[in-house]
């Protein structure tokens, strides 16, 4: 059967609006439909959504949302592009991982939550 023809991952934030403005002024992401009560932002690839449950429910922890870039320059793009941002966090200059066949940095939203940008080593994968 093949009949998925796209997903949605759905996370807490602390503050719907403030995420909005992160993944859309920052990241550049577009919106795909955005509510009262939750915000789903169109990566080309899939969606990524956002709910603000209001009931104090704590973050979900150890989550990294990886974008997949399409090289390593563009990997190291967007580390120039967000390195100097303030609200990035970056943490680090990209790498290629000992553990993992990628290349990549890492950086935190507005929620706490992982990001990388990413290459993925094709050829050290197989």
């Amino acid at each position: 059967m093949n009949s998925i023809e796209s997903s949605v991952f759905f996370l807490p934030c602390k503050n719907l609006e403030e995420t909005k403005l992160y993944y859309t002024e920052v990241l550049g992401l577009g919106i795909y439909q955005h509510t009262q009560g939750n915000l789903i932002l169109d990566t080309h690839y899939g969606y990524l959504g956002f709910v603000q449950y209001g009931d104090g429910r704590p973050m979900a922890t150890g989550v990294c949302l990886s974008f997949n870039c399409p090289d390593r320059a563009g990997v190291d793009a967007w580390y120039e592009a967000l390195r100097g941002r303030p609200e990035c966090q970056v943490q680090g200059p990209p790498a290629h991982h000992a553990q993992f066949p990628v290349y990549s940095f890492f950086l935190k939203d507005p929620n706490g939550y992982t990001l990388e940008f990413q290459k993925l080593d094709e050829e050290a994968s197989r």
